[in-house]
């Protein structure tokens, strides 16, 4: 076994772990736990809402949208608070020392995301299938959930990870990330129609993952008499596979450029910095 491929089983395992260490957490089962109230419990809200034009419930049509949202959110604010806290703490410094060890470091992280996913949309899915109706229009539909999920995870994940290799500290990641996130998440269409938004607006959103992803949920969950709510009445499955899959290959070309120059600017003194103005911010 050559070291490269020893590095990437170690990084894997190191993925699994977290995972594992993570489901486990208190805080982490909070977390979990905070965003399946939050999201059933608006569903709840609206259960008794039809949506104009159409015999569907709000929960229905709601559902796959947020689903499509906390992917966008979890994949891309998930890896980004990872790489740039483990950037400060030293970890990343630490895996540089080994042979391979970033290549396996990266590895773990893309794991430990990718599981991290499951819980989190199994605390929303659970309940709301025994509490709504209509959720799933034909058993089919699950094969669009896996293939635009799986699509929506290479497009997202890259941007964390960039992300991550980018901003200069923890702290920032509100401003940098968050921020950025919600606003997209906002505009994507996914508490109302895109149309009913300025028309610079609808572009801007379908130039992002977040709308995209949410569409192909919809596509998924939704009888195909609700593509009359979409932009051009189609759920445009062409489409959601080109933008999707044109920001994967954009991730796949820019992200190692970007981790390699962050990796080999790591040193000790910038650890050693980083640390000293974290504790003056949290002073």
């Amino acid at each position: 076994m050559n070291a490269a491929t020893h590095a990437w089983r170690l990084g894997l395992r190191r993925g699994w772990t977290e995972f594992v260490q993570s489901i486990r957490s208190p805080q982490d089962q909070g977390y979990y736990l905070f965003t399946a109230v939050l999201t059933v419990g608006y569903l709840w809200t609206q259960r008794d809402e039809v949506v104009d034009g159409t015999d569907l419930t709000a929960p229905t049509v709601l559902l796959p949208s947020i689903l499509g949202a906390l992917i966008c959110f979890g994949m891309v604010i998930g890896p980004a608070s990872s790489l740039a806290m483990e950037k400060e703490d030293g970890t990343l410094l630490r895996h540089k020392a080994v042979p391979h060890g970033v290549q396996g470091y990266f590895a773990g992280q893309l794991l430990f995301h990718v599981l991290g996913l499951l819980p989190q949309l199994l605390v929303v899915l659970v309940p709301s299938f025994l509490l709504f109706e209509g959720l799933m229009s034909e058993p089919t539909g699950w094969l669009t959930v896996t293939w635009v999920v799986l699509l929506g995870l290479v497009a997202t994940l890259p941007l964390g990870l960039v992300l991550g290799g980018l901003v200069p500290s923890p702290q920032k990641l509100g401003t940098w990330g968050m921020l950025p996130i919600l606003f997209l998440v906002g505009i994507s269409g996914i508490f109302y129609p895109l149309e009913q938004l300025w028309g610079w607006v609808q572009v801007l959103a379908q130039a992002f993952p977040v709308y995209w992803v949410a569409l192909g949920l919809r596509s998924a969950f939704l009888p195909d008499s609700a593509a009359a709510l979409e932009v051009g009445e189609s759920w445009r499955v062409l489409e959601t596979v080109g933008v999707l899959g044109a920001w994967a290959v954009v991730g796949a070309l820019v992200t190692p450029v970007v981790l390699r120059r962050m990796a080999r600017r790591q040193t000790g003194s910038q650890v050693e910095a980083a640390r000293e103005a974290s504790m003056q911010w949290v002073r």
